[in-house]
């Protein structure tokens, strides 16, 4: 771990709700996402200091692959579809520091 963060890995979920008939991460789950993955990483003993720190994020403009979370510090970004691979990501990049793949989101993917 770097010795200058507080926490080895933290892990934003976009949870942004649009109103205006836009798509955005909000009306794909990422509420029950987010909510899923704070529990996992707790009850599997990753979160606190020099662990893990699941947040909230507003829009972070990558809305076109929603939903989307993104682990730092690597900047990995990923996109879901279930829980299924919210605990993927938990259990191989979260616990394991392994990049899930399949999950990964395309660079080129914005608003």
């Amino acid at each position: 771990m770097n010795p200058m963060s507080y926490y080895e890995r933290h892990v934003f979920f976009c949870l942004n709700q649009r109103t205006n008939g836009e798509g955005c991460c909000a009306d794909h789950g990422a509420q029950e996402a987010f909510e899923h993955c704070k529990s996992r990483v707790k009850a599997e003993g990753l979160a606190g200091a020099g662990k893990v720190r699941v947040n909230k994020a507003g829009c972070m403009d990558r809305c076109a692959g929603a939903p989307v979370l993104v682990v730092y510090p690597e900047a990995t970004w990923y996109t879901y579809v279930d829980h299924t691979d919210i605990d993927e990501i938990i259990d191989a990049h979260l616990a394991g520091g392994r990049v899930v793949e399949r999950l990964l989101l395309a660079p080129d993917i914005g608003r």
